[in-house]
């Protein structure tokens, strides 16, 4: 069940790489509680591990959360009472608690060197023991331990996991989880660079901030007794824990992972926010899909506006169970969203695909195509396949397509003939005055509609699959329908 309390929530991304799914997921859960709950939804970058940081990805992160309609409350870009929100300017605060740690006995000096390490990790691994740091600066006396770090010696300083008894966490999904003391390792909480690691900097921040719900992927599972075991030891409430499922690839079978992203580019599909808008999808589309991977309302409401999830969600319908990532059920749902937008939004939406089709779009002509189309793409980025006609100086179809099945080109051109003298005929060009004629025209020659009706179709949109046609030719306007059925009796009588 959702809390009755405001929630305070964090999503923390490392600006390591994309923004991707399992992110956006995340994000979108603190999101949602935050906003059913009237709390706060607080975005907090975890840049400790310089050496991986990417150049952008901050940005990038902001603006895939903008572009799925997520906006935080408190953030590095807006501050906040809690700040910094950046972790690397968090640095003394870190040191502080590891102090505390060390000063009440929780954690401790290690001066190991990696390359002692790396032996004794190695020998683990020959004797078939599950690699563990091996204790040797545990119970190095304090004074000493001090007197080293004065003196210099690089060293790190890790958490001093209990040897005795078990320790419970409850995760909301998951129920209670215990496990042995012995087998948690002295993780580091410190590196030798001063710089905290997640298990500390998180946990600091997460009770400096108030956060009352930890919103994260199961892949912290492992570590979750370790964090319980440093709020117990300062003497903090801990927050609600709250463990997602993971994302499987789409065959079901095993767990996805960035690298399989360059292969689903070439099929048109992404796993990184900043890839679906391209892709032509809707994030009000991205949003309900994502949120289904993992929680559902009930077993027959699937369409959801992020208003509607605001309102419905609640974290007792999370459900632990690993999710296989379904493009098909993305398609779906980008259709449905597209027929629920405005016409004058829709319009707007598909502009940009137009004009990366290298045409030129009007805004007029734009909002007639749009309800003419609107049923027909299940992607944005359709757009201009369909309907790049109308904004093409002249359309080019070949002698060969503008052949109607079981026709010659001369019977072809033909037919384009009288359909031609109909069209000049009819004072406007609207569905009204140019399709009863039409019609009666396939009834006098015995041909059917697909027959007639494609020959003027490619002649007019240059394609053999468009938009309704009347309804298209009336948006092309009368001279360029006549002059485009010209070029096309022209082809069909040099090839006949």
């Amino acid at each position: 069940m959702s809390s009755s309390i405001p929630a305070r929530v964090r999503f923390a991304p490392s600006p390591t790489g994309h923004l991707h799914l399992g992110g956006a997921r995340t994000a979108l859960y603190d999101y949602l509680l935050a906003r059913q709950t009237g709390g706060q939804f607080i975005l907090r970058i975890e840049d400790t591990d310089r050496k991986r940081l990417v150049p952008g990805a901050e940005e990038e992160i902001m603006a895939g959360l903008r572009w799925l309609g997520l906006q935080w409350d408190e953030g590095p870009d807006i501050g906040g009472p809690y700040g910094p929100y950046r972790q690397s300017e968090r640095k003394e605060l870190y040191q502080e608690y590891a102090r505390q740690l060390i000063e009440s006995g929780n954690a401790f000096y290690c001066f190991c060197t990696p390359e002692r390490l790396e032996r004794v990790r190695t020998e683990q691994q020959k004797n078939k023991i599950i690699p563990h740091y091996d204790g040797t600066c545990r119970n190095i006396d304090p004074d000493e331990a001090l007197r080293r770090v004065k003196a210099g010696e690089p060293h790190v300083i890790r958490f001093k996991s209990p040897q005795e008894g078990s320790i419970t966490v409850k995760d909301v999904l998951r129920g209670e989880i215990t496990v042995e003391n012995r087998t948690i390792d002295d993780y580091i909480l410190v590196k030798s660079d001063g710089l905290a690691l997640y298990h500390l900097a998180a946990m600091v921040d997460d009770h400096l901030m108030k956060i009352t719900h930890v919103i994260r992927g199961s892949e912290w599972l492992p570590t979750l007794p370790l964090h319980s075991h440093i709020h117990r030891a300062l003497g903090w409430d801990e927050p609600q824990w709250v463990h997602l499922s993971v994302f499987l690839k789409p065959t079901g079978k095993g767990k996805m992972s960035k690298r399989e992203a360059a292969d689903l580019i070439k099929d048109g599909h992404s796993i990184f926010v900043k890839d679906f808008n391209d892709l032509g999808y809707l994030p009000e589309s991205v949003v309900n899909w994502i949120t289904l991977m993992g929680w559902s309302y009930d077993d027959h409401t699937e369409f959801f506006s992020l208003p509607d999830l605001v309102e419905k969600f609640s974290l007792d319908r999370l459900n632990p169970s690993p999710a296989a990532i379904n493009f098909t059920k993305l398609d779906h749902f980008n259709g449905l969203h597209i027929r629920d937008l405005q016409v004058t939004d829709f319009s707007r939406r598909i502009k940009p695909f137009f004009v990366s089709a290298g045409l030129n779009p009007d805004d007029a002509t734009l909002l007639k195509i749009a309800p003419i189309i609107q049923e027909r793409v299940a992607t944005l980025d359709e757009a201009p396949e369909i309907a790049g006609f109308f904004f093409k100086p002249t359309v080019n179809p070949t002698a060969e397509e503008l052949t109607a099945k079981g026709l010659t080109a001369a019977q072809s051109a033909d037919v384009a003939r009288k359909c031609l003298s109909i069209l000049e005929s009819v004072t406007e060009m609207t569905p009204e005055a140019a399709e009863p004629p039409m019609r009666a025209l396939v009834e006098e020659l015995g041909l059917s509609a697909g027959q007639v009706f494609g020959i003027v179709r490619t002649a007019v949109t240059g394609q053999r699959v468009s938009p309704p046609l009347f309804e298209s030719m009336e948006i092309i306007g009368k001279t360029e329908v006549l002059k485009r059925m010209r070029l096309a009796i022209s082809l069909l009588d040099a090839a006949g």
